[in-house]
């Protein structure tokens, strides 16, 4: 068990306020959006919004809730569009959300709730201007219809917002924004395109990982990122290989669920810092960046927590009790790689990326290390990492993965 908060110390234990499991959950968010409100502002992306949003929307008017729908949000969600949500809401005399979709739709939802609950606007909020625990009040009911098995956003403190002015992207934290019902049902995950499938899954394995090894992890988040990993390095690759495998959609569904309730009580690290600038700059994906960076940023780290990245190899079934804990630890650097291979993670930075040439991307190497390093979760990282050393797992992460010769994608 990795060493972070002694387990005698008083914590908060975040959660939704109720998670609605199963085949068949969606059924319920009537029955919920009923009960907090009489007008919901049904927040998701054009795409979501076309293949769940007229069912959601009925089944919303069959509660006798109205609804109106803000269905313009885009990947990894901007001020602008959080500011937009709103507007929408606010004409639209909202007093309950309901987000539709992934990490996005959620981060836009409990965005627009601290701007209805609190003054100031968005970037206010930031933890680089207001601290963790920087929202004053909390948000307005929000019903979290997940659709995909990635972000565990509908059981965080987080929202991570696009700054396109400044080409980053920045984080707020608070147990004001935490969902109050969380909706699980893994028919909605089956539309997940194979992409996104592998851009999610990796996402709630790095999660999970970074909760384990964090220097703020203790029994009760432990005990969700084990049960994370578990999931999510089996069933991933059997749902990313076969998009209708009902129960592989299941268990990588609770498997995220746990991820984000691991990460929520914990923290994130070092792999987090780094993927926001990375995500910014190269306008990739965040469940992408997070994927390409966690094997290096775990070979890394591994010598300051050797024992944490060794129940993280067991957990996975890549190291046995015979092997040493650095061997373990070793291993499941390479057992992420593996996996990352088997779903040909680095195979869609053509399509979901724009890689720039190698002289282009030295020239934001500095400013993305800063960038990592002003996030704060860094700090969180068994080991502190240098700016200088950040630099270089950024330059090295591009010539060994990001480059079109890289032999990661050779």
């Amino acid at each position: 068990m990795p060493s972070g908060t002694p387990a005698h110390e008083s914590r908060l234990v975040v959660s939704p306020g109720k998670i609605e499991l199963g085949r068949g959950a969606v059924e319920t968010v009537g029955e919920y959006a009923d009960t907090y409100g009489d007008t919901a502002l049904l927040v998701a992306s054009a795409e979501i919004y076309d293949i769940h949003g007229e069912r959601i929307e009925q089944l919303l008017t069959d509660a006798g809730v109205d609804v109106v729908v803000y269905d313009d949000v885009r990947p990894d969600p901007t001020v602008e569009n959080i500011e937009a949500a709103h507007e929408r809401y606010v004409e639209g005399g909202c007093d309950v959300i309901v987000t539709l979709g992934g990490g996005s739709s959620i981060d836009t939802g409990k965005g627009v709730g601290i701007l209805a609950a609190n003054d100031g606007n968005i970037r206010d909020f930031g933890v680089d201007k207001a601290g963790y625990e920087g929202v004053p009040n909390p948000t307005p009911p929000i019903i979290a219809v997940n659709t995909t098995t990635g972000t565990g956003s509908e059981a965080t403190r987080s929202v991570v917002v696009s700054d396109e002015s400044t080409s980053t992207k920045f984080l707020i934290v608070s147990k004001n924004v935490v969902p109050t019902v969380a909706i699980e049902d893994p028919e909605l995950t089956v539309s997940l395109p194979q992409s996104h499938t592998a851009f999610t899954g990796i996402d709630a394995l790095t999660h999970a990982i970074e909760a384990y090894v964090s220097v703020k992890s203790y029994s009760v988040s432990d005990d969700f990122a084990t049960n994370a990993i578990r999931r999510m390095a089996d069933a991933l690759p059997k749902a990313w290989a076969n998009g209708e495998n009902i129960e592989a959609r299941t268990e990588t569904l609770i498997g995220q669920l746990q991820a984000g309730q691991a990460f929520t009580n914990s923290s994130v690290a070092l792999v987090h810092g780094m993927a926001r600038p990375l995500g910014a700059q190269l306008h990739i994906p965040h469940g992408l960046a997070n994927g390409l960076l966690l094997p290096y940023v775990m070979e890394f780290s591994l010598i300051a927590a050797p024992e944490a990245y060794a129940d993280i190899a067991r957990t996975m079934g890549v190291a046995d009790e015979e092997m040493s804990d650095r061997a373990a630890a070793e291993a499941a650097v390479e057992g992420v790689h593996d996996l990352c291979s088997d779903i040909d993670l680095a195979d869609y930075l053509d399509e979901y990326g724009t890689v720039p040439p190698r002289e282009e991307y030295l020239d934001v190497v500095e400013k993305m290390a800063q960038d990592a390093i002003d996030s704060g979760s860094p700090d969180n990282n068994p080991r502190k990492p240098t700016q200088t050393e950040i630099e270089e797992l950024f330059v090295r992460l591009y010539d060994d993965a990001l480059a079109p010769d890289s032999p990661r994608r050779s």
